[in-house]
């Protein structure tokens, strides 16, 4: 499967800890044309460690995106043809992440001072496979406080053929922000991204960073080619559903019959063994702003965590919201 650039228009963001099988589907019956993406997982796991815990999907995510960390060529080929080989849409590089530990592998925003390296690790990863790969970055590092160093890791990676760049809008701090901290400091620069897209108008640009509301993705994508939604999509997933009714008219969704069909997917993996808090726990924010909301995470946050907990545990808690709505009427 070859991704269009219309299927880049909206997107949820690669985000460590929350965005695993369970919430892309759980994201995909709220975004029915949304490009979805995976944890960032590291090609040495990919290659070496357990494939379908790190990379199972359900047929329903595509399209997909695979978000792999590393700094070895060969090593991110042999992940990324694995991704592919598995069925993925897109395999995506990141150069994004701050955190300590990605830096000790010598992966993530660091590497956006080594723009030759992440233009070979691009080759590599790009010749072993016939999905389209991709780039997520900063808009720079540290002391990298002009455009000119974005430009020109930009230009070295387009220069081995990397066509589309997902930017989040706010420069990496690799010591003295923890990264939670440097999801708020310093402050984001969309005019940095949009400049980026228009001194490249052949490039695929896809803007990161503080987007919320459907206002703002219209207005985004008069600058760029698409809108990445990161902690919104997961704290409001609603939103997901306003914003693609808005963009592509897809009609908005009942948050109670969203529900109700993700029912089977839980049951068969309840059968399976896995535990009802490990899906869950994606749904808290589906009524976010609305009567009920509370009583509904209530309910899941103090009941689905039990060993026994099954889609009853759901259907309470969406007894809990109505019967909050009655009290309130």
């Amino acid at each position: 499967m070859r991704l269009n650039e219309k299927e880049k228009t909206l997107s949820v963001a690669p985000m460590m800890d929350w965005t695993d099988r369970h919430c892309r589907y759980f994201h995909r019956l709220l975004g029915p044309r949304a490009l979805l993406y995976t944890e960032m997982v590291t090609a040495a796991a990919v290659v070496h460690g357990d494939r379908e815990r790190l990379l199972g999907f359900d047929v329903a995510e595509h399209p997909l995106a695979l978000q792999l960390g590393g700094s070895e060529p060969a090593e991110l080929a042999a992940a990324a043809r694995v991704g592919a080989e598995l069925g993925y849409d897109e395999i995506n590089l990141n150069v994004g992440c701050p955190s300590d530990r990605v830096q000790s592998g010598r992966f993530g925003a660091c590497l956006m001072r080594e723009p030759a390296l992440v233009a070979d690790c691009f080759a590599a990863m790009q010749a072993a496979v016939d999905v389209p790969v991709t780039v997520k970055c900063r808009i720079g590092v540290d002391e990298q406080d002009e455009y000119a160093a974005l430009a020109e890791f930009v230009d070295a990676v387009r220069a081995a053929g990397c066509r589309t760049f997902i930017v989040h809008a706010r420069k990496a701090w690799l010591k003295g922000l923890s990264p939670k901290e440097n999801r708020e400091v310093p402050p984001l620069n969309h005019a940095r991204v949009h400049r980026l897209k228009q001194e490249h108008p052949g490039l695929v640009i896809v803007i990161n960073g503080g987007i919320s509301t459907v206002a703002e993705v219209e207005d985004h994508l008069r600058h760029v080619d698409g809108v990445m939604l990161g902690r919104t999509a997961y704290h409001e997933p609603f939103r997901l559903a306003e914003i693609e009714h808005a963009l592509h008219g897809t009609p908005l969704p009942d948050r109670d019959e969203v529900l109700r069909r993700l029912r089977p997917y839980v049951e068969a993996h309840l059968a399976r063994g896995d535990r009802l808090q490990h899906i869950s726990r994606h749904v808290l924010g589906l009524y976010q702003g609305l009567s009920g909301a509370r009583a509904f995470r209530r309910v899941l946050s103090e009941e689905a965590h039990r060993p026994d907990a099954g889609w009853e545990v759901v259907e309470r808690a969406m007894a809990a919201r109505r019967g909050e709505l009655r009290r309130a009427a």
